[in-house]
């Protein structure tokens, strides 16, 4: 018999750290387990969905027999079953295929389906030797900046993920679904070799969500069909996207010779309130630049029209242009800061968003006809 003391807090945080990626239908099912290998004074945990691989170190508790052996067992029903336990602590069991949680008074029993079958990602074998090294702070901060730009279900599928380009000691993201492009450069500590590779987007929301804010730091290495990224006692192993990225620098605007500095929150609100009378298919809204004042306006099937006025420090000629609503909201809802900074050249080009006191940021829209 293998049994384990734990802590219900505890293996409940760890288990919701490495089950984001499991799905609750698989062609396989030992995918919708997690892999529970008992080391030494730690517990691993693992998940993977064949493209992703999470594994997850820490200590849990004390094992009261050694040798304990490896199982895998339904990783959503046991967080439910955590979830709901009323005892501080929990003990886990399992033998022939039988897996049982004690809390207090409560007891259940799962099934388990053998560790051997569980299907470990196979590391590639051309990582670079130094990684790439910054603080889980400063790449969640560029994910925020860049990840809602990324395509979904495209049929260019080398656009449903995001670009990671490392070159000496900057680390660049790109994320373009073809309408519009975001990108965000940071320095970072790095082996010196250039290397451009594309992150499924399913990666990018998991690392978005298992990152924290602070300084603790997150090293990333890149092979040619593989990434993984090592930070605190998790590991994250990722397929990468096969295919050729769009050139991005070609894309970025350059030469715009008007501009103008406006209140993030005071655009924000304004072209939500204009999209509200946007066409479901068709969110276009027009923006007007005449003297002192920008004007936005929309107009929907049933001839109902919507208008918004701001006053701003612009002194260039008139510009009328049209976007997609949701693309400029979706910008300004990401972006930190009080301010936001338009490039534009004329009605028929694209515009350029960026921040006035953060140059490495920038995010370009293209107009609609409306």
């Amino acid at each position: 018999m293998n049994r384990l003391t734990v802590s219900r807090e505890a293996l409940l945080k760890g288990l919701g750290s490495v089950a984001g990626i499991v799905e609750r239908r698989q062609t396989l099912p030992v995918l919708a387990n997690v892999l529970m290998e008992p080391l030494d004074e730690e517990l691993a945990l693992t998940s993977s969905d064949m493209e992703i691989q999470i594994r997850l170190h820490t200590r849990f508790g004390e094992a009261t027999s050694t040798g304990l052996k490896a199982t895998t067992v339904n990783a959503r029903k046991l967080i439910d079953i955590l979830r709901a336990a009323p005892a501080a602590d929990a003990t886990l069991e399992w033998e022939s295929g039988k897996f049982t949680v004690r809390c207090g008074k409560s007891r259940f029993s799962l099934q388990t389906l053998p560790a051997e079958d569980f299907p470990l990602v196979r590391e590639a074998s051309d990582y670079g030797e130094q990684p790439l090294r910054m603080t889980q702070g400063q790449l969640k901060r560029m994910l925020g900046l860049v990840h809602f730009a990324m395509a979904q279900h495209d049929i260019r599928y080398y656009l449903n993920g995001l670009l990671l380009v490392a070159d000496a000691n900057q680390l660049t993201l790109v994320a373009t679904d073809g309408h519009r492009l975001a990108m965000v450069a940071a320095q970072v500590e790095g082996e010196g070799v250039r290397r451009e590779v594309i992150l499924p987007r399913k990666t990018v929301m998991e690392l978005m969500r298992l990152l924290d804010d602070g300084e603790a730091p997150i090293e990333l290495r890149f092979a040619s069909n593989q990434a993984r990224l090592g930070f605190g006692s998790m590991e994250l192993v990722s397929k990468l996207v096969e295919g050729k990225f769009p050139d991005y620098q070609r894309v970025v605007p350059k030469g715009h010779k008007h501009h103008l500095v406006l209140g993030r929150q005071d655009l924000l609100s304004a072209l939500q309130r204009v999209a509200i009378l946007t066409s479901e298919k068709f969110k276009g809204v027009r923006l007007s630049l005449e003297g002192a004042s920008l004007r936005m306006s929309s107009t929907n099937a049933e001839q109902e029209e919507a208008l918004e006025e701001l006053d701003v420090d612009y002194a260039g000629p008139n510009i009328e242009i049209g976007f997609n609503v949701a693309y400029l909201i979706d910008v300004l809802s990401n972006l930190p800061g009080n301010q936001v900074r338009l490039d534009l050249q004329d009605g028929n080009s694209s515009v350029l968003v960026t921040m006035p006191d953060d140059a490495s940021f920038k995010y370009v829209v293209m107009p609609m006809r409306i």
